[in-house]
């Protein structure tokens, strides 16, 4: 029998930086969750964050519909003092 879990817009789930390209004003940066190994990209964190590859930066979510477990979210990258970097949607 499975258990639901709620997962809470407070949550925060770690992951590591696998890529980062640079340019003049924003950096991309994919990031991976070590559990389930499923990467997000984020194109539009500022050049002026200092973001290497195997850093630790942090993701929260926010599902969006009727159906919390299904469907498009907001997900929300973070920095391990909580400000929010970027965000992106996924469908």
């Amino acid at each position: 029998m499975e258990s639901e879990v709620e997962i809470l817009e407070t949550d925060r789930f770690d992951c590591v930086v696998v890529n980062v390209i640079k340019n003049m004003a924003y950096q991309g940066v994919t990031v991976e969750e070590p559990y389930s190994h499923g990467r997000v990209y984020f194109g539009k964190v500022s050049a002026d964050f200092d973001v290497q590859v195997d850093d630790v930066l942090f993701i929260g979510i926010k599902p969006l519909g009727e159906d919390k477990s299904q469907g498009s979210m907001e997900v929300y990258l973070f920095d391990e003092e909580d400000n929010k970097l970027d965000w992106t949607l996924i469908y």
